[in-house]
């Protein structure tokens, strides 16, 4: 077993070494500050419970332990993982200490390669100068094919082969060897995916050669993978910039410059965030510059959202509509002038490392602490009250349905429905399909599979869904579309009687519970103005197909709730107060018996399924708002004679039974035991030739 190995094991089982035995392991093992590129972490808590440097050192070192290699090439790369990562380590003292004699611990390659030399007994030996070489260039092969980090990084390493400190043969073996250890213990995959690339570049190193020109953009590409596989479509976005700026250019300025944590700090934001950012970075910073580090603003962006490390929904909205407001030509000559009192970027050069800069923005103390007061109010009804206040502080646009980090589960959610969704296909008709809120896309995708054939084509009001779409479409290589757009305006959108079929699936009661109409939310105006809006743009002989919740007829009916489990009288008294679509009638009779009209029942029983993590929403939403006959005259009354109901019917959706089965009993005022009525209804309306009366 490798030495540095014993030693690791040896602090595992019994504490820290004595500083002299191993001083790389001391200062891995002393670190207060966790660094970590934070790509490769899925919780933040688990930076608090664990050494991640550590443990990726120790990774390397198992690798080359289990590879056949000579002793010597083994021993040489053995003492460069070691010290590798040790600018990563040090307390709070030492790292003050070293910064003050000018090692840079922020480049951590660099940082790591003056301390192993410092730290050397024979600092200008050929070996030393060898794995001080290896320390300092660790890492940058994978950076330069990620577009971080120039190749004229390396020519150190080129330099110990023409002194002749190693043949070019024996260079490469060292690197090829290296260079599987430090990405292999990332990924197994990553590695055999760049492996061939790397032999090449190493080649390159090795007998003093030049790669293939990398494009500026090429490297704009390489910096937007993340973003590329999370579904962004780099290439054409690219090219609609270039229209605007010369964005080439700006780049071009900072060919030779080093960028660390881009990826992880930036993935989330726009292509065209992403160019203002550069843009503005090469408009002021001086020569002297040689690295550009996100490190600060990639640590500022994630927190732990339900146990799993997410971007910072609120900063990226509160940045996004700071970079909004940047104008090309004032970035392109440095003169931008933005008066933000919760909000300023930075470009920041600490003392003693002068070569390097630091991005990030910065927000004003009372907007972190709102921010902080949204993230803790996720948690409790709170949450909108806080969200409305980010909202008036900053003027963010405000989408019609706006959840921050519950879009992800809401979206999930309904995905979840397809098989009630796949009921719809068979009232579909003709060749162009529209749907109105299409959500997570999942009904998009049953009509482009079960559907080939029809043009399908998603329409909704949030931005946020769209964004999602749009990455989800290039992401899977879907050939349905998606617009922007309201749903009580379609002609705005859509040429008036193109349209064969067009779809509201669960997205009637939304429209109701959120959309204001003449002022007033909760108001069927609004849904005739949908239902309207939608017979405009419909073809003749083409179909409206609503999928949303229903009322139980007669309205008059009664339904005793008897709790089964401890809460549930409260947890309705909290709804009743709570509830904002209309009066929740409830008599208590005795402890955990209630008698309520049935569809105020149905109404709390529904968000009680959902559970706390959907309270807040649910609350503002009234899922069933109409009963089947209301549904009828509304549908005369708004379309007229040429609007034909061909189908409809009603069912309980699946999963309320289950989820409601050991926690309520449910009869009628006969105290007799029922079943839960309809939840759901599928109505399908024809347009018929002729005038709407």
């Amino acid at each position: 077993m490798l030495q540095a190995l014993v030693a690791i094991e040896s602090y595992r089982n019994a504490g820290p070494p004595l500083p002299f035995s191993a001083p790389w392991l001391n200062h891995l093992v002393s670190a207060e500050e966790r660094i970590v590129n934070l790509e490769r972490v899925n919780t933040l808590q688990e930076l608090n419970e664990a050494n991640p440097v550590l443990d990726y050192v120790e990774r390397t070192l198992r690798i080359l332990d289990q590879l056949r290699v000579s002793f010597w090439l083994r021993d040489i790369v053995e003492e460069t993982l070691m010290w590798s990562e040790t600018a990563k380590g040090g307390s709070a003292r030492e790292r003050i200490r070293w910064q003050e004699q000018g090692i840079n611990l922020f480049v951590h390659n660099e940082g790591s390669a003056e301390l192993y030399e410092r730290a050397a007994i024979e600092p200008e030996h050929d070996r030393t100068r060898l794995v001080t070489a290896l320390i300092r260039t660790h890492g940058l092969l994978g950076q330069y094919l990620r577009g971080e980090v120039p190749f004229y990084e390396n020519h150190t390493l080129t330099e110990i082969v023409a002194e002749g400190i190693l043949s070019p043969e024996e260079m490469k073996s060292t690197l090829l060897v290296l260079n599987r250890c430090v990405i292999e213990a990332v990924s197994t995959e990553l590695w055999q995916r760049v492996r061939d690339e790397l032999v090449q570049l190493i080649h390159a190193i090795a007998y003093g050669e030049q790669p293939e020109n990398v494009t500026v953009q090429d490297r704009i590409l390489r910096l937007r993978t993340g973003s590329a596989a999370y579904g962004e479509n780099t290439l054409e976005q690219l090219e609609q910039l270039r229209r605007q700026i010369d964005i080439d250019q700006a780049f071009e300025q900072l060919a030779d410059r080093t960028f660390w944590y881009v990826e992880a700090a930036l993935k989330d934001f726009s292509m065209e965030e992403f160019s203002k950012i550069f843009l503005l970075i090469s408009s002021q910073i001086g020569e002297q510059v040689r690295h550009i580090s996100f490190e600060r603003l990639m640590n500022s962006m994630y927190y732990d959202y339900r146990g799993t490390k997410k971007i910072n929904l609120y900063k990226k909205r509160i940045i996004e509509k700071y970079l909004a407001d940047w104008g090309w030509d004032e970035l392109r000559t440095g003169r931008l002038d933005l008066s933000s009192p919760h909000l300023t970027y930075e470009l920041t050069i600490e003392p003693h490392i002068a070569d390097t800069v630091f991005f990030n923005f910065a927000f004003s103390p009372a907007a972190e602490k709102l921010i902080e007061f949204c993230m803790e109010a996720e948690k409790s009804p709170l949450y909108e009250k806080a969200v409305l206040m980010l909202f008036d502080l900053f003027d963010l646009r405000r989408d019609a349905y706006d959840r921050f980090h519950n879009e992800d589960s809401y979206l999930e959610t309904m995905n979840q429905t397809i098989d009630y969704k796949k009921l719809l296909l068979r009232d579909v008709v003709g060749q162009t399909v529209l749907d109105i809120g299409p959500g997570g896309g999942i009904m998009l995708d049953l009509l482009e599979a079960e559907m080939p054939e029809v043009r399908a084509i998603g329409i909704d009001i949030s931005e946020n869904v769209i964004e999602s779409l749009n990455r989800k479409k290039q992401r899977e290589g879907h050939q349905w579309e998606v617009v922007k757009g309201d749903a009580l305006a379609l002609q705005e959108y859509v040429t008036p009687g193109s349209v064969d079929t067009i779809l509201f699936s669960s997205i009637l009661h939304e429209l109701y519970s959120y959309v204001p109409f003449q002022g007033r939310k909760f108001n069927l105006d609004t849904v005739a103005a949908a239902l309207r809006s939608a017979f405009e743009v419909l073809s003749v002989g083409g179909r409206i197909i609503i999928r949303d919740g229903i009322m139980t007829e007669p309205t008059v009916q009664q339904r005793k709730i008897t709790f089964l489990e401890e809460g549930g009288m409260t947890a309705l008294e909290r709804y009743a107060e709570d509830f904002e679509g209309r009066e929740i009638q409830y008599e208590i009779m005795g402890g955990n018996q209630v008698m309520m009209p049935v569809n105020d029942a149905m109404e709390f029983l529904y968000t009680y399924t959902w559970g706390e993590e959907a309270y807040v929403h649910e609350v503002q939403e009234q899922f069933g708002y109409m009963t089947p006959t209301q549904y009828r005259t509304l549908i005369s009354d708004t379309l007229g004679e040429q609007a034909n109901i061909v189908h409809m019917e009603a069912f309980l959706q699946e999963g309320y039974t289950e989820a409601l089965c050991h926690r309520i009993q449910l009869q009628d005022e006969w105290d007799e035991e029922v079943r839960l009525p309809n939840s759901t209804c599928i109505i399908v309306i024809e347009k018929l030739p002729g005038d709407i009366q």
